[in-house]
């Protein structure tokens, strides 16, 4: 299979070029062909390329910066992955596409199902709203995978920065009342591989959630990257209202990923292990006296 990636430098697209199982040739596209403020540009690349299928790992992820730039978020996140979709079903191209929990409006306790109603509650959360109806309404082969908590041993996210933060305080503060499921990039690489074969092989389209398991709080994942790591800090729990931020993020990041599981046979993974290898990665793991 010869796979399309749009993205090349960030924490899945990263760990699709270094998953990729045998008989898969990656091609990745960045910034420099495939430029998402660009919709008709990266519409342009996908027509293009010598390709059996697409995954689109690109995206804007500044959250908080979405709030003051909305159009541009708007651009990459909802009109750029619209275009793509379309370029994809011109040709009959199994169309991958990375979206979040964030589209939903993060109340209750319930984990949300992929056809619960939508209502999210930020500017980064609506760009992504229009980016998977874009993707719908392309109307080609497409599956569109909801995640959330996203870390690696690559870029920025929440492990790297307790990392650093746990060998230079005593002890941080960490809101302990928005829950979710950390999800390695890698595991999210695998999906995308998994998703993007069984598209090519008649498998349905659909929306489908894919998060780590079990069910923690930021400061429970901080804890426990303490913990592996062998790090002394202590982590004190505060509630989101003692850590504002420009964008409102959900108290229930909670995914029901069942559905991706009866489609394609692709089941959660365990966040603890996936924290374990990317500690073991960054030379972070503690090994026990």
């Amino acid at each position: 299979m010869r796979l399309l990636l749009i993205g090349r430098t960030g924490q899945v697209a990263t760990e699709i070029l270094r998953r990729a199982p045998e008989g898969v040739a990656v091609t990745a596209l960045g910034r420099d062909v495939a430029d998402l403020s660009d919709p008709a540009a990266c519409a342009a690349a996908i027509a293009r390329a010598e390709a059996d299928a697409v995954v689109n790992a690109a995206a804007w992820t500044a959250v908080d910066r979405a709030e003051s730039e909305e159009e541009a978020a708007r651009v990459i996140n909802g009109e750029a992955p619209a275009a793509m979709a379309r370029a994809a079903a011109a040709r009959g191209l199994p169309f991958v596409h990375i979206s979040t929990d964030y589209v939903f409006d993060g109340l209750g306790t319930k984990p949300f199902a992929p056809e619960d109603p939508v209502a999210p509650q930020n500017a980064y959360g609506r760009s992504k709203l229009l980016g998977e109806q874009g993707v719908r309404q392309a109307g080609g082969p497409h599956v569109i995978l909801r995640t959330a908590w996203v870390f690696s041993a690559h870029g920025a996210n929440f492990v790297k920065t307790m990392l650093r933060l746990g060998r230079e305080r005593e002890a941080i503060t960490v809101v302990a009342d928005q829950i979710g499921g950390p999800t390695p990039a890698a595991a999210i690489a695998d999906a995308c591989f998994a998703l993007a074969q069984g598209l090519a092989q008649g498998g349905p389209s659909g929306t489908h959630h894919f998060c780590g398991a079990p069910e923690t709080s930021w400061a429970g994942f901080a804890e426990a990257i303490m913990a592996e790591a062998g790090l002394a800090c202590r982590v004190n729990p505060i509630p989101s209202s003692a850590y504002p931020t420009p964008a409102t993020r959900p108290l229930n990041s909670r995914m029901d990923c069942g559905s991706l599981h009866s489609a394609y046979g692709i089941a959660q993974p365990d966040w603890r292990d996936g924290l374990r290898n990317v500690l073991r990665e960054l030379g972070a793991l503690h090994a026990p006296a």
